[in-house]
């Protein structure tokens, strides 16, 4: 009985530590609710808001400018980068001669533009995502 529980035991060093990048990628990504993504701006932002409600909603914009008709426009520009490394050491390092592992990058960009009237109120908005 000891034998079984001993092979057991090394069964499981050797399957632990054996993640992949994917695995571990969603692992750290910050899924938080306040999170500016596209479904957020989808959702909560309409024609006629206030911009106090924007700005509770997405928070500050990154370039406030005027259009041709000096009516305020803000832009939010955001990018993120991940690079997630997992290592595969087969969860016993002393026993191993090297180490493979996976890289994973990738790196998304949103920018959305929102366009007031005269009373500070969304007139227009847009939004334009990518990934790569």
């Amino acid at each position: 009985m000891k034998r079984f529980y001993a092979v057991l035991l090394i069964i499981a060093f050797f399957v632990s530590g054996c993640a992949s990048a994917s695995y571990q990628r969603q692992q750290v990504r910050d899924d938080k609710g306040d999170r500016l993504t596209v479904g957020k701006v989808q959702k909560e932002i309409k024609i006629g808001m206030a911009s106090a409600n924007v700005i509770q909603i997405l928070g500050s914009p990154n370039v406030v400018t005027t259009d041709e008709e000096r009516r305020e426009v803000w832009v939010y520009d955001k990018i993120a980068t991940e690079v997630v490394y997992s290592e595969s050491d087969a969860g016993i390092k002393f026993l191993t001669i090297g180490t493979s592992g996976a890289v994973s990058r990738n790196q998304r960009t949103l920018t959305i533009v929102i366009k007031f009237d005269n009373e500070q109120r969304v007139r227009d908005f847009a939004y334009h995502t990518s990934s790569f």
